[in-house]
């Protein structure tokens, strides 16, 4: 493989991995090539974003590599973050943050089994806006971070407290969950449009 597709495949990596980041270990395991490679990429990334006019820079914080936006831009990012938010949350947002409101706390990989498909940019989509937050870490291996819904959470929904949310069926059909979920989601949905 090129050096060039090399670096681009690294900022795809950097960008998907958000504000985790991930280490030199990490990029020369999933671009298969030597610990040295991925440096000689990321410095070469490094150069580019520091020498040409971009609006990201590469960061380094105890061996972990992430993508940040450029100091002199902050203006611009909090007038964009202070701005009413437009846009719909997507079905994925919705689905995490039921399951969120009705199982927290809980961990990601938990969310993850429950809807069968991967989380993470739902989860930073309500973090985001303030819906969910970070409560702890789980005992165990790894120590996952546990995800909890907010107080913002319960005044865009007009609740006082999680016992106010509906509860949910005991003995339900797979025809009648989908139903429900439907339902559930197309409400919901219209709350978040009519609250804004």
């Amino acid at each position: 493989m090129e050096i060039n597709e090399l670096k681009a495949i690294t900022e795809g990596l950097l960008f998907a991995s958000g504000d985790e980041g991930v280490t030199v270990k990490q990029l020369a395991q999933v671009l298969d090539v030597p610990d040295h490679t991925v440096e000689h990429i990321l410095e070469e990334l490094k150069y580019d974003y520091d020498n040409t006019n971009r609006g990201m820079l590469l960061m380094q914080s105890h061996k972990v590599f992430h993508l940040t936006t450029k100091p002199e831009h902050s203006p611009y990012l909090k007038k964009l973050l202070e701005s009413p938010q437009t846009t719909r949350m997507s079905q994925a947002a919705l689905e995490t943050l039921a399951i969120i409101a009705y199982q927290q706390p809980i961990t990601r990989t938990e969310i993850e089994e429950i809807r069968g498909v991967k989380s993470d940019r739902p989860v930073q989509t309500l973090v985001a806006r303030s819906l969910i937050e970070e409560v702890g870490r789980k005992e165990g291996a790894g120590r996952p971070m546990l995800f909890s819904t907010t107080k913002d959470f319960l005044t865009y929904f007009g609740l006082t407290s999680l016992d106010e949310l509906p509860p949910l069926p005991e003995e339900v059909h797979t025809d009648e969950l989908e139903e429900e979920a439907d339902l559930f989601f197309e409400t919901f949905s219209e709350q978040i449009d009519e609250s804004k």
